[in-house]
């Protein structure tokens, strides 16, 4: 069994990615980051989401980056501990560079929206409250 999971992310300017991650409240291992790369660090379980330029990415990969223009290669979600965290985490991303592709929409037993980083990454935030889910 793998002891830790990561995801790997091209960006085109670590400098731009760190200010604008650190401004939603996320925080970075900087022992793990350099003007190449930049170690994310999420969540309460510590999930890290390295960022590298697009040129070390391409590198590893040893294949071009998906152009998140045109295409989506992965969809990112959040989850968030309530609904009004859902709508400040979303006014931190506009606020900090960021766009919105999803307004916030509300199934009853979840609420949540999408964002994009300023790499055009694709991010949910979402909020479920379990105990109102429906039942198949």
């Amino acid at each position: 069994m793998p002891k830790q999971f990561w995801l790997n992310l091209p960006v085109d300017n670590i400098q731009r990615s760190k200010s604008f991650f650190t401004a939603l409240g996320f925080s970075f291992n900087e022992q793990q980051t350099n003007d190449d790369s930049a170690c994310l660090v999420m969540g309460d379980k510590g999930v890290i989401v390295m960022l590298f330029t697009r040129s070390v990415f391409e590198h590893f990969c040893r294949n071009k980056a998906t152009d998140t223009a045109n295409s989506t290669e992965v969809l990112l979600s959040i989850d968030a501990e309530s609904r009004d965290e859902v709508d400040q985490l979303l006014n931190k991303v506009v606020e900090a560079g960021g766009s919105v592709y999803g307004d916030p929409h509300d199934q009853g037993w979840m609420y949540g929206a999408g964002f994009l980083d300023p790499d055009g990454h694709r991010w949910n935030i979402l909020y479920m409250d379990m105990s109102k889910m429906p039942s198949a």
